[in-house]
């Protein structure tokens, strides 16, 4: 029988690859959602009403300089 089940020893993955990695998950989920919400907006704008391409595109980049805005990375206090 194959022992690979067995080369897992519970509590000894290092944590800081977790978090490093749990870091990384939720900044490319923040900003993803950002960058698909700028999208749908210019492209609704610009093909679903009388906006047309520059209506869109500067309602987009007005999104999207709020989004950066809220959603950049707080610094710590001490910094």
């Amino acid at each position: 029988m194959d022992d690979t089940a067995s080369d897992y020893h519970h509590g000894e993955q290092n944590v800081a690859d977790q978090a490093a990695t749990y870091r990384l998950f939720g900044a490319l989920t923040k900003w993803g959602a950002l960058h698909l919400a700028v999208l749908i907006i210019m492209l609704t704008l610009w093909f679903c009403t009388g906006a047309g391409f520059l209506g869109g595109l500067m309602a987009g980049l007005v999104v999207l300089a709020a989004g950066i805005v809220f959603l950049r990375s707080k610094r710590p206090e001490g910094h």
